[in-house]
């Protein structure tokens, strides 16, 4: 116990003494665990969600349709009720194709009469209000999300000003804006919304120039059989009449609630490994910056009498623990923006969703590898360091090669230092190169997505929008939260390699150099490796959308492409200007006297 007192001490001093550092390890490792713990849960989110809104509306098995109302109609709907392997129905109810007003906005409406008490099947859950009353409307929550109502508003159905008395989710029907079903007539539709009214209240509607459908709901014996049932098996259904009797599974809604995310799932799972990649630069990054001071406390330790054990758990104590810290932040915002990305039209419920154990589990793997990899090199390197030489903290001797030196001798100072400084870590110059070719990946999508017409899929128009806005909007979610993380890794990367190159900006200013041209000189390091890993993005990026492009796929100008390239050279100034200066303005006298180091 008392060992492990002494190391949580000393990992509680140093993240005291280091608030900075700690903040980046924990936004690097968060949005890399957010971001790939969303990749993983869009797969098969939309299924999970219907069950469970399924489960708590007593949703339906089968949905039978047919475009009309005649006696026939129902009569053909209701010899459902005694197919084989049918326990349970509810209806026949008629829809009615209509448009609905509110807030100055108009919708396809697809009316349902309800009873005032709901059947043993689809019984809809009120999440607002309260449920169908005369006088009064119910509309589905992804219709009132799109039209952004709320209960208490008026709503104009076929010239009829009626309040909403309830907001409600089904499972009878696919998400919004898939309430039609089969449409007016048994055909296409062009989407719209579910709304619930009495019978007395939806007498109105009952005219030549409003389609009308009518519908059962069945319960069978065997929910698995659904589809089997759809297509009309003797052994489970009956066999089909002359009358037009459109049956939809319940897996049959589940997969059409999931179109929505096709797009996005691509999306998310490339933009996570992304974001995992910067979390590992910046880390990389901050652990090698570190590298110094923990060498001089390695030293401090060793003196004292610590063993390499206890000092290894020192040194890794931090930096795992503020990844465990990390993970679960990441897992929870993952849990908060889920039900955005999963369930955009809002007509499921989310009440149960996260992350699942299997998800839980890599994230938690992704984030101690990342701090443990990344600590490893220098924590080794500290270890093997002699105790003198690791309290002295002198400055590593550079290479001296003659024909560089003297060509680099015409060039302009800022450009000098920089170069200087690439030379002798070619790896990090490597590295930032290769952050700013993972934005620029993702940037290059986004500006492909945009540059395309609207997406014409199959189907309703009001779907297409709804699609494409998904799309959109996590993309540039994904876009921000790179551009974010690679901000972060431009100003870790300038500051640390302003630290481990004090002692050679502190000769250079006894040589003549200006504290302006010794922040030039660091910007001029993060600026080299930017534009070829600014082009290369560009690059990879468009390679990495040939998979996922169609034949009339339209590509963005050239000119637009490098303009996102160029513009990371002046972001990248900007960013590292600060932090440049600041360590240009270290005491000389302290950063070369031994005694203050």
């Amino acid at each position: 116990m008392g060992r492990i007192l002494l190391v949580v001490r000393l990992v509680v001093a140093d993240v005291r003494r280091n608030p900075a550092q700690a903040a980046i390890l924990l936004v690097s490792i968060i949005a890399a665990t957010a971001a790939l713990s969303l990749g993983r849960s869009v797969d098969g989110a939309t299924e999970t969600l219907y069950r469970q809104t399924r489960a708590a509306t007593a949703g339906p098995d089968v949905v039978a349709y047919s475009p009309d109302t005649s006696p026939t109609t129902i009569d053909a709907l209701k010899s459902l009720e005694d197919a084989p392997g049918v326990v349970a129905h509810s209806g026949p109810y008629r829809e009615y194709y209509t448009k609905l007003t509110a807030h100055g906005s108009t919708g396809a409406a697809v009316v349902q009469v309800a009873d005032p008490t709901p059947g043993p099947i689809d019984r809809p859950l009120v999440t607002s209000g309260g449920w169908v009353r005369p006088g009064g409307v119910v509309v589905e929550r992804g219709f009132a999300t799109a039209l952004g109502v709320h209960v208490g508003d008026d709503a104009t159905v076929a010239g009829r000003s009626l309040p909403i008395v309830g907001i409600a989710v089904t499972a009878s029907h696919a998400v919004y804006p898939w309430a039609p079903g089969i449409g007016p007539g048994g055909g296409p539709s062009d989407g719209g919304g579910l709304v619930w009214m009495t019978e007395r209240d939806a007498r109105p509607l009952a005219s030549p120039e409003v389609p009308v459908t009518s519908l059962i709901n069945l319960r069978l014996r065997d929910p698995g059989s659904a589809w089997t049932f759809t297509r009309h098996d003797p052994a489970v259904g009956p066999a089909p009449t002359d009358t037009l009797v459109n049956i939809r599974a319940w897996q049959h809604i589940a997969e059409q609630d999931s179109v929505m995310l096709r797009d996005s799932q691509p999306i998310l799972v490339i933009g996570s490994w992304l974001l995992s990649f910067l979390a590992i630069g910046g880390v990389a990054t901050l652990a090698a910056g570190r590298a110094a001071k923990q060498t001089r406390r390695v030293g401090l330790l060793k003196a004292i009498g610590a063993t390499p054990g206890l000092i290894a758990a020192v040194l890794f104590a931090e930096y795992l623990s503020l990844a465990l810290l990390a993970d679960v932040l990441g897992l929870v915002v993952a849990r908060l923006i889920e039900p955005a990305i999963v369930n955009p039209s809002a007509s499921l419920l989310t009440a149960a969703t996260g992350p699942a154990g299997d998800t839980i589990a890599l994230t938690t793997i992704v984030a101690l590898a990342v701090a443990g990899l990344t600590t490893l090199g220098p924590t080794v390197r500290a270890l093997r360091t002699e105790t003198v030489a690791a309290l002295a903290d002198s400055a590593r001797p550079p290479r001296h090669r003659g024909l560089l030196t003297r060509v680099s001798a015409l060039l302009p100072t800022p450009l000098l230092l920089g170069l200087r400084l690439v030379a002798r870590r070619p790896r990090r110059a490597v590295l930032h190169a290769c952050s700013t070719a993972a934005t620029l990946v993702m940037i290059t999508g986004l500006l492909v997505i945009y540059a395309q017409p609207a997406k014409d899929h199959p189907g309703s128009s009001m779907a297409n929008d709804l699609r494409n806005a998904q799309e959109h909007h996590v993309i540039l979610g994904v876009t921000a939260a790179l551009i974010v993380l690679a901000a972060v890794n431009a100003v870790t990367i300038t500051w640390t390699t302003a630290q481990e190159a004090r002692h050679t900006m502190a000769v250079a200013r006894t040589l003549g150099a200006t504290p302006g041209q010794i922040t030039a000189g660091l910007s001029t390091a993060q600026l080299l490796p930017t534009l070829p890993g600014a082009l290369a993005g560009i690059l990879l990026g468009l390679l990495l959308c040939l998979p996922f492009s169609a034949p009339n796929t339209v590509w963005p100008p050239t000119w637009s492409l490098l303009t996102a390239a160029l513009a990371a050279l002046p972001a990248t100034a900007a960013l590292t200007a600060v932090p440049a200066r600041i360590a240009a303005r270290r005491s000389i006298a302290r950063t070369l006297n031994p005694e203050t180091t």
